[in-house]
């Protein structure tokens, strides 16, 4: 069985649109899903990236919008974007998740948070919210998303990604492979469907 390890960041819009694409793609092809959260300003800092954010550049943020609306559209989710910009305990909560057996769940629950209603993705109460619609205990979420033992696991998969040339999100790496980008995934299934006969 093929693994699609999965490189999102809870503040990417073309992360959480990937989201919804690549769960069904997983499963036609017999392949799993490896969920990694990272810290996107830093891999784009460790890969030589250090322009302006894409918010601070209004141009570039006006298409993209338009640019997210299309695709929204095409594949009928929700799009708000979120109040707030700091992913950090979201993307934390992940490995948490993980312990827990669900990882798919979360994601998904907490892009719609964040991405599908607006919510700022550092708000405990948004995030607890979403904890619980994904069936987890939100009453363990913010000790477990606080503890050292998580932080230090959330820096070393991100020194993981940065060695593996992470430098953006989403990006799926299959064997030695990798796609970037939501508009990227015709190649990815490509390139999986090609070796799953």
């Amino acid at each position: 069985m093929k693994t699609i390890d999965f490189y999102l960041d809870f503040i990417s819009p073309f992360a959480y649109l990937a989201s919804f694409r690549l769960p069904e793609l997983a499963r036609k092809y017999g392949a799993s899903i490896a969920y990694h959260a990272i810290d996107l300003t830093a891999a784009k800092r460790a890969a030589g990236n250090t322009g302006p954010a894409n918010r601070e550049i209004p141009p570039k943020i006006k298409y993209l919008m338009a640019d997210l609306r299309r695709w929204a559209k095409r594949y009928g989710v929700p799009l708000a974007p979120p109040s707030g910009f700091d992913s950090n305990l979201a993307n934390r909560g992940l490995l948490w998740a993980r312990e827990k057996g669900r990882e798919e769940a979360y994601v998904r629950a907490v892009y719609d948070a964040i991405w599908g209603r607006g919510g700022d993705p550092a708000d405990l109460r948004v995030l607890r919210s979403a904890v619980e619609a994904a069936g987890l205990p939100g009453d363990e979420f913010e000790k477990a998303v606080n503890s050292g033992e998580l932080k230090a696991s959330y820096e070393e998969v991100n020194r993981q990604a940065q060695a593996r040339g992470v430098f953006g999100v989403p990006i799926y790496i299959v064997d030695d492979e990798m796609f970037w980008g939501n508009d990227r995934l015709d190649f990815l299934e490509e390139y999986v469907r090609e070796r799953s006969r």
